[in-house]
């Protein structure tokens, strides 16, 4: 059997494999929609990249306004940060190892002042090799990084968001 002719095999096998799948009622976890319908972020910083796709995250389902009293529940931020520090170096202090994190601190209430959820922490953490050859690819790595860390970290607050019952 030729190369060819394996890879035609297995792409037809991996095509009715996806059939099958969609044929059982397999589908992948979507979302689930929030109880509610108008949210206000309250403290994110202008430019905050979380509080960006948050709102991307919201936009499909709830409309955010931004006076407190018109919305059902009150997302409110605490402290937004991204942190770098540096892990390892060598003798001749050459840094070899950062570790990247970002944190969110949030709670939500409603206009009431009714907690919905207790003030939490979400931490992300990773670590990023370093060579000073290699200095502006290790500059897009991080900063796929922390965009990843991001997205982790609002997909999470998505998450407790739909779990909230008025």
């Amino acid at each position: 059997m030729s190369s060819s002719d394996r890879r035609r095999a297995l792409g037809a096998i991996a095509a009715l494999g996806a059939f099958a799948l969609g044929g059982c009622g397999f589908q992948l976890r979507r979302p689930q929609k929030p109880s509610f319908e108008r949210i206000a972020l309250v403290g994110f910083k202008p430019k905050s990249t979380v509080g960006a796709a948050l709102r991307r995250a919201l936009a499909p389902d709830v409309r955010i306004v931004d006076v407190p009293a018109a919305a059902q529940v009150i997302l409110e931020i605490t402290e937004d940060k991204r942190e770098k520090s540096v892990v390892a170096s060598t003798s001749a202090a050459q840094v070899r190892e950062f570790e990247i994190r970002v944190r969110l601190h949030f709670s939500a209430r409603t206009p009431d002042g009714r907690e919905l959820i207790a003030p939490t922490e979400l931490l992300r953490e990773e670590d990023l090799s370093y060579s000073e050859s290699a200095a502006l690819a290790k500059q897009f790595e991080e900063a796929d990084l922390y965009r990843d860390m991001e997205n982790d970290i609002v997909i999470q607050v998505m998450r407790r968001l739909a779990a909230i019952r008025l």
